[in-house]
């Protein structure tokens, strides 16, 4: 005989099966994936469905993904770092300077390059953290210097090879195939890889976690708050350096401008990303699913012979559908988790 509930406890509720509301929330995003590309394919037939179409999304949105990434690591402890798209073009200007113009062979200007995208993380970090400027404000001032940088190395002008070009083994960073597709689609991949792992299974990636969702509890458990968001921040401008340097094989002349063009579909799919996989949080294959349903509906529309203004109309309608949908999904995860912990009732005998 089951015996009766003590006085004041709430009877227990139904929770919703997998196949309810977590499974909509989880992969609702990659679902409308498939049946975006899907409804292309039936309307393009003889050139979306093809393996050449495949390669060329997988190489042009190479870049913006892995911007895409490296915004979702501040993203995590509830910062923001604006200094993506100006250190992007830094990083890509940077490169071609030290092989150009400074005779430089190319692999130690890449890693020149990509430890200094790493610096640039860390002084985000350290202005934010300890000189204690918003991180939306803090980010915009550093990227307006690197912005000034950018132009004082190019002097407002553009970084062009000589007539005997780049060396072809820096442009076979981006030009390579492998396994029959282009070799950035496995750079995607493997920081993925990388940033699932110190985000799910790692100590600094939970700290970041309760970090974004509740900084004051972050720091009565202990959790060192300043040192793990530089952390975050020297990750988004290490991915930042890498970036630039496949954009510079990619573009092979330095554009002082081009960087800013990358700063929205990169928060675009970070925000996005964060109402999939794991609703309510930004985590790294969420990130991945958002920016190849960004691609395949930018490659989708550009088919169909949308005219230029349709990019940053789909960008912006993006972002304000992103904005709300991670506002709606961390909404819907405090409420669940109040539901499924609900706090006593004051009226209950002690």
């Amino acid at each position: 005989m089951t015996p009766p509930p003590p006085p004041g406890s709430r009877p227990a509720r139904h929770r919703p099966g997998p196949l309810h509301g977590h499974a909509v929330g989880r992969y609702g995003l990659l679902t409308l994936t498939a049946l975006v590309f899907l409804v292309f394919s039936l309307a393009l037939p003889r050139t979306f469905p093809t393996l050449g179409n495949v390669s060329s999304i997988l190489s042009n949105q190479s870049i913006p993904a892995l911007l895409a990434l490296g915004a979702t690591i501040p993203i995590t402890s509830g910062k923001f770092d604006l200094s993506l798209g100006y250190g992007l073009g830094l990083a890509h200007v940077m490169v071609l300077h030290l092989i150009v113009d400074e005779g430089w062979p190319w692999p130690p200007a890449c890693l020149v390059v990509v430890a200094g995208g790493l610096v640039a993380g860390v002084v985000n970090g350290v202005v934010v953290e300890f000189v204690r400027i918003d991180s939306f404000i803090a980010t915009l001032g550093t990227g307006s210097i690197m912005y000034a940088v950018t132009g004082w190395l190019t002097e407002g002008g553009r970084i062009v090879p000589g007539p005997q070009g780049l060396p072809p083994a820096f442009t076979a960073l981006y030009d390579t195939r492998f396994l029959g597709l282009p070799v950035p689609a496995f750079y995607v991949l493997a920081v993925v890889t990388v940033l699932w792992i110190v985000l799910e299974r790692l100590p600094l990636g939970r700290s970041l976690y309760v970090i974004g969702s509740n900084p004051r509890a972050a720091v009565l458990l202990g959790i060192p708050t300043r040192r793990c968001c530089i952390y975050a921040f020297a990750g988004s401008g290490l991915v930042v350096g890498f970036a630039g340097v496949l954009l510079a094989a990619q573009q092979q002349i330095g554009n002082p401008s081009v960087g800013l063009d990358y700063l929205l579909p990169a928060f675009v799919g970070a925000l996005l990303g964060s109402t999939t996989v794991r609703p309510g949080r930004a985590n790294a294959l969420g990130t991945l699913v958002a920016v190849t349903l960004l691609a395949v509906g930018l490659a989708g529309i550009g088919q169909l012979g949308a005219a230029f203004w349709a990019t940053p109309l789909f960008n912006g309608c993006a972002l304000l559908l992103a904005v709300g949908l991670a506002g709606y999904a961390a909404r819907r995860r405090l409420r669940t988790r109040a539901e499924e912990d609900p706090q006593p009732s004051p009226s209950a005998p002690v």
